[in-house]
């Protein structure tokens, strides 16, 4: 059943399940609204790139979802949510409700997954300028600490790293899919009680980059484990 009703608190873990309607059908809508007084990068479609962002939404769409207004459409969703300011919009075909979270002394991460159509980074061939489809694979990360723009970089490239860690474990042979996205918060300097000293590295033998790679790998594999011991088993005869 999906909650109807956004979290007092704002931890990451907090966050919730809405709905919204796409082909007469109701999918899942998954909010997560720290308010102000956090930064945030991501790759996301809508609030990509770094800055003061309130909200994250990840919203599940049908398969073969075609729509050419993925930006408008995130922001209806996130207006529709009650959702106002500046925040960060993500997309997947695959199934919200089946997140997965895991922590880390502090560093929250909750991964989306679907990976039906995955690769290696550094395959041959062209690649394309056509609107990307929906994320396959949606990795979003909170710290309890502020972090320099350097650091919100090294931590996009950690979530990554240990993102595709976990899928050559499980036997994946892929990096990832072709338009996986990824959103890392953490408080702005200053704010909310957190000081004026931001860290300055978040790679993966840092201290917070290597409990938010702890906890992205641990997510993406809970999140992709069935799904590719699935594949491997087959239909049930």
């Amino acid at each position: 059943m999906l909650s109807r009703t956004l979290p007092a608190r704002p931890s990451l873990a907090d966050a919730v399940l809405l709905g919204h309607t796409e082909q007469g059908r109701e999918w899942p809508l998954l909010v997560w609204a720290p308010g102000p007084g956090v930064r945030m990068v991501s790759s996301a479609v809508l609030g990509g790139g770094i800055g003061e962002r309130e909200w994250v939404v990840n919203a599940q769409v049908p398969p073969g979802y075609d729509r050419l207004d993925p930006v408008a459409h995130l922001r209806e969703l996130a207006s529709n949510a009650g959702l106002s300011g500046p925040g960060v919009g993500l997309m997947t075909a695959a199934p919200v409700a089946d997140r997965r979270h895991a922590v880390d002394g502090g560093a929250h991460a909750v991964v989306t997954a679907g990976i039906g159509v995955r690769g290696w980074a550094a395959a041959p061939g062209a690649g394309g300028v056509a609107v990307p489809r929906p994320g396959t694979i949606n990795i979003i990360v909170s710290l309890p600490v502020p972090l320099t723009d350097a650091a919100l970089v090294n931590a996009v490239a950690t979530a990554t790293e240990a993102k595709t860690q976990a899928l050559v474990e499980l036997g994946a042979d892929a990096s990832g899919t072709p338009t996986d996205a990824v959103c890392v918060a953490a408080p702005s300097a200053g704010g909310d009680g957190a000081g004026s000293f931001a860290e300055p590295f978040a790679g993966p033998r840092s201290l917070w980059g290597a409990r938010l790679a702890r906890a992205v790998h641990r997510a993406t594999r809970e999140a992709c484990a069935g799904l590719l011991a699935a594949e491997r088993t087959g239909p049930a005869a």
